[in-house]
C-alpha cells in the first residue's frame, strides 16, 4: 500500500513505472537491500511485478497487479476476521484516504454484527455468537468501583451478587444466597449460601469469599455507601455470615441486589490484584476470556448454577471514535445511551424491535460546593425556566421522549407541561441581578446535543456561556449528566452516595448532610411508602432551588432478527445474554 501510494497511484492496473531502488528504499523507510527482500516477497505473492534494470542507463520498473481499495479492504477484513480489529482500522484510517475503502470496510463489518453459527471444527457443534460494537470499552470492571450502565451490564454477566431484584414482581429472589433474614430492628442481616456454586476456575464459593467482597468493597472504594453503618462481617461456617449494623436499614438486602456488590473470591484466587483483573474470576453465567481496548469476548461458562446459557459466546467490538459517523444507521444492535443508534430506515420489515422507556432521566446540576454565580438560587431558578423540557423534547427529538420532572418517568408524566412564559422570565433575570457573568458549562460527548441546545437557549436569553472540556467538569459550573437506574430506591440513594458521581461532587457538605440525614430515615423506614416520602422530600428540594434541573427522558430500543428469543432489555436499557436463544 505504501508503494502503490508513492508510485501506482496515476497510472492504469499492470502498467509498469520507472523507479530507482533509491527511491523504493525511502518510500519504505528501510535499506535498498531490505527494499530488494521486501519487493521479492510482494513478487510471490503476486501484488507486484519487479523489474529490476539491468546495466547502466536501464532503469527499474514496477508495476502493480492489485487495486490498493480492493486490497485493502481485503486486507483489514481478514484481520477483523481474526479479531485484530485494532489493526484494521489503524490501516483503513491510514490508507483509506481517496479511495472507498473505510465506507466499504464498515459496511462488510455492519454485517458481521448480530446473531450468527459460528463455524463448527469437525466433530464439534456449531456454536452460537452475539457480535455487537460499541463506541469505547469499559473503564472497569471492578465491582466496587462501578459507575457506568455498559461497565454495571458487563458486570452483571459475569459476576452475582448475593440476591437479585426481579424487576417484573418487583421482589427480592435469591442468587448466590438461597435465604436471608433480619433481626426485628434490621441491625443484623444473616445470608445462607448456595451449596456447589462455584467460580470460573472451578473454585466452590464460601462465606469466606462473600466476607472479603464487602469488607474490601467497604474499605474507601467508589460504592462503600453500600457498607455505610456496617459495623462487622462475620462467617458462620463456610456457607452463613452475618452482618452487624450501627443503624437500622430495612432494605439492607436490596443493597446487596446492586452489581457493585458482586462476589469476588477470596484473594482474588491466589493473583495479585493487578493480574486479577486483566480477566477476573465470577460466578456469572458467562467468563471473560480476552479484554482489550479493540475488543472484548465472553464464553458460556458451562458449571453455571442455574444453568447453562444458551449463546456459546458474546464479543463485543470497540469502535474507534472516527468511525462512529460512517456506523451511525447501519449498526444492527442498537442501545442509544451508549453504543452505536440505529434509526427505524435501516430496519428490515421481519424484525423485532424491542423498546423501552429508560428509568432515569437526563437533567443539569449545578455545581454548589464552590464560590461563583451558580450560588444564586434566582439565578438557577432563571434558568430553569428558560431550559423549558417540553420545547428541548420537540426540538431535538430523537430517543428523549418525555420532559423530565423528576427522576423517574411516573413521576413526570403526573406533571402538566406548562408554556413557556417571555415576561416572567425577564423580569426574574432583572430581579436575579445578573450582569453578564460567564458560566462554564461541561457536558458528555454524548450529551452534545443537549449541551449546544443549552447553549443556544441561555444566549438568546442574554446569559454568557461557555462550554469547558469534560474531563474538567468538576471545575465546572454546572454540568449536562444522565441517570439510569438499574433497580429502584436503591440507584436513587446511589445517585447522592456514590463517591464519583456528580451530584456527590458538586453539592456542599451541608446540602450532603442534610440529604444523608433523610436517606437514614428512609432506608430505617418501616414502609415502602414512608421510604418515598423520604427520597421524595431530596428530590423536591433539589427541584425546589434549581440545583436539579430535569430535561428529558429516554428510550433505548434494540432490532432483532426474527429467529432470536428470549430477548429483553434490562433496566439499564441492555439485552441480559444468558436468556438469549437462535431458534
Amino acid at each position: 500500500m505504501l508503494l502503490f501510494e508513492h508510485f501506482g497511484k496515476n497510472t492504469e492496473l499492470g502498467d509498469p513505472v520507472e523507479v530507482k531502488l533509491e527511491q523504493l528504499s525511502e518510500a519504505l523507510y528501510c535499506t535498498p537491500r531490505n527494499a530488494k527482500l521486501i519487493l521479492a516477497k510482494l513478487q510471490s505473492e503476486q501484488l507486484i511485478v519487479w523489474l529490476p534494470g539491468r546495466g547502466r542507463g536501464n532503469r527499474s520498473r514496477i508495476a502493480f497487479k492489485v487495486d490498493k481499495e480492493a486490497y485493502l479492504i481485503e486486507f483489514s477484513q481478514n484481520l477483523a476476521e481474526q479479531g485484530n480489529y485494532k489493526r484494521a482500522f489503524d490501516l483503513i484510517g491510514t490508507h483509506a484516504t481517496g479511495t472507498l475503502a473505510k465506507p466499504k470496510f464498515l459496511e462488510w463489518l455492519d454485517k458481521q454484527f448480530g446473531y450468527k453459527k459460528g463455524e463448527a471444527e469437525e466433530g464439534q457443534h456449531s456454536q452460537d455468537i452475539l457480535m455487537f460494537p460499541v463506541l469505547k470499552p469499559p473503564l472497569t470492571l471492578d465491582p466496587a468501583e462501578l459507575l457506568y450502565s455498559f461497565d454495571s451490564h458487563l458486570i452483571r454477566q459475569t459476576f452475582d451478587r448475593l440476591l437479585r431484584f426481579d424487576v417484573q414482581q418487583g421482589t427480592i429472589v435469591p442468587m448466590l444466597a438461597h435465604a436471608w433474614s433480619s433481626n426485628d430492628c434490621a441491625t443484623e442481616w444473616t445470608f445462607h449460601l448456595r451449596k456447589g456454586v462455584r467460580f470460573h476456575n472451578g473454585q466452590e464459593l464460601t462465606s469466606r469469599d462473600v466476607q472479603f467482597t464487602l469488607e474490601r468493597l467497604q474499605n474507601g472504594t467508589a460504592n462503600s455507601w453500600l457498607m455505610r453503618g456496617v459495623e462487622g462481617i462475620e462467617t458462620m461456617g463456610p456457607r452463613a455470615l452475618r452482618v452487624k449494623l450501627s443503624r437500622p436499614n430495612r432494605v439492607f438486602d436490596r443493597f446487596m441486589c446492586s452489581a457493585a456488590a458482586s462476589i469476588l473470591p477470596y484473594g482474588f484466587a491466589g493473583m495479585e490484584e493487578g493480574d486479577y483483573w486483566s480477566l477476573p474470576l465470577g460466578t456469572g453465567a458467562f467468563r471473560l476470556i480476552s479484554s482489550t481496548t479493540e475488543r472484548i469476548e465472553l464464553a458460556a461458562f458451562d458449571a453455571y448454577f442455574q444453568g447453562r446459557p444458551y449463546l456459546d459466546r458474546v464479543d463485543i467490538v470497540i469502535i474507534p471514535g472516527d468511525c462512529v459517523q460512517e456506523m451511525e444507521g447501519n449498526a444492527k444492535l442498537h442501545h442509544s445511551m451508549d453504543t452505536l443508534r440505529m434509526y427505524s430506515y435501516a430496519k428490515e420489515e421481519a424484525w423485532q424491535e424491542i423498546e423501552k422507556l429508560c428509568q432515569g432521566c437526563t437533567m443539569l446540576i449545578w455545581n454548589v460546593s464552590r464560590d461563583g454565580l451558580q450560588q444564586s438560587e434566582a439565578l438557577r431558578r432563571v434558568v430553569k425556566m428558560i431550559l423549558h423540557p417540553g420545547e428541548m423534547v420537540a426540538d431535538l427529538g430523537g430517543e428523549r421522549v418525555l420532559p423530565a420532572f423528576g427522576f423517574r418517568p411516573e413521576t413526570s408524566r403526573s406533571h402538566t407541561v406548562e408554556p413557556m412564559r417571555p415576561e416572567r422570565i425577564r423580569r426574574a433575570l432583572e430581579e436575579s441581578g445578573y450582569a453578564g457573568e460567564v458560566l462554564r458549562l461541561a457536558f458528555h460527548p454524548k450529551y452534545s446535543e443537549d449541551g449546544l441546545w443549552i447553549m443556544n437557549r441561555l444566549t438568546e436569553w442574554g446569559i454568557s456561556a461557555k462550554v469547558v472540556d469534560y474531563e474538567s467538569w468538576s471545575d465546572a459550573d454546572f454540568c449536562v449528566s444522565g441517570l439510569v437506574f438499574q433497580e429502584d430506591e436503591v440507584c436513587e440513594v446511589e445517585a447522592y452516595e456514590h463517591r464519583d458521581y456528580i451530584m456527590h461532587s458538586y453539592f456542599d457538605e451541608e446540602r450532603k448532610k442534610w440529604i444523608t440525614g433523610r436517606i437514614d430515615e428512609a432506608v430505617a423506614a418501616e414502609s415502602t411508602d414512608q421510604r418515598r416520602m423520604h427520597l421524595k422530600e431530596i428530590e423536591d428540594y433539589v427541584r425546589d432551588e434549581a440545583t436539579v434541573i430535569f430535561l428529558h427522558h429516554r428510550r433505548t430500543s434494540t432490532y432483532m432478527h426474527p429467529s432470536v428469543r428470549g430477548v429483553s432489555l434490562n433496566p439499564l436499557g441492555w439485552i441480559d445474554f444468558q436468556n438469549v436463544w437462535l431458534e
